[in-house]
């Protein structure tokens, strides 16, 4: 088998992680408006 140059599966689990540890302390409605902060401006900036 041969060397990935990109591992989507290992990327995505560290992604999830890293989110994991960053929601540990929040509310439902926190982890809402921190996802929303994030996304909002790159959706903004492609229109």
């Amino acid at each position: 088998m041969s060397e990935k140059e990109f591992d989507a599966v290992k990327m995505m689990r560290e992604i999830r992680d890293k989110l994991s540890k960053e929601f540990e302390n929040m509310s439902y409605e926190e982890q809402k408006r921190y996802i929303r902060e994030r996304i909002e401006p790159k959706i903004v900036s492609q229109i």
